[in-house]
């Protein structure tokens, strides 16, 4: 990973910014390094005006491939989670705290790299650009990554999972944890109960959109 020393995205948001120019402008990002080594920028996909938004860390193998998120082994999971609790994907506005894809190489395979807190507060602009846009009724962090760059520091994970919290972000914010935590739990019982949680955690988000 080329050492660049991270900045801001935010000269780079439009004046009067849309989900199409936003995109268009994220698309030539060199706000942080990440950049360098990713195939492309991951912005987010779903409605304009989606009632709820779901953020997550970064963009996985597939999301940099394919440049859209969620559509790897986490995007499966994700996708299942919401199938069950009866909410339609297309109904939600998804997006990650960081657009570019961090890696390390291991023979053959890139392994996921956690965006540093300088990487984070650099797309930073790009998330709230995305907010201010979508305007959604209720903003979830899917882990601590998302929740650190949507909360700050005050907010824990475990802690505060399915619980909403105070933010200027949105009428309502929550947070649960990420779904690849999910797919890291061998044992298939304690697998089971995970998903059970996760699916709890985004049911009771769901519900207090009334």
């Amino acid at each position: 990973m080329a050492a660049v020393k991270a900045q801001s995205a935010a000269p780079l948001i439009p004046e009067r910014p849309t989900l199409k120019s936003l995109r268009a402008a994220a698309a030539s990002c060199t706000a942080c390094p990440l950049h360098v080594d990713a195939t492309q920028t991951v912005f987010g996909a779903g409605l304009r005006r989606a009632e709820v938004m779901l953020v997550g860390e970064q963009p996985g193998d597939r999301e940099d491939v394919e440049g859209k998120p969620f559509v790897g082994p986490a995007g499966r999971v994700l996708d299942e989670a919401l199938e069950r609790v009866g909410i339609e994907r297309g109904e939600v506005y998804l997006t990650n705290a960081v657009k570019h894809f961090k890696w390390e190489a291991r023979g053959k395979r890139r392994i996921h790299q956690r965006p540093s807190v300088m990487e984070q507060n650099a797309c930073r602009p790009w998330l709230d650009a995305q907010i201010a846009v979508v305007k959604p009724a209720l903003v979830v962090a899917l882990g601590a990554v998302a929740a650190r760059s949507l909360y700050g520091n005050r907010v824990k994970v475990m802690r505060d999972r399915g619980t909403l919290i105070e933010s200027e972000l949105a009428p309502a914010a929550t947070v649960t944890v990420h779904p690849s935590s999910l797919l890291r739990i061998d044992d298939a019982d304690e697998r089971r109960i995970a998903r059970a949680e996760f699916e709890r955690d985004l049911a009771g988000a769901w519900k207090r959109l009334g």
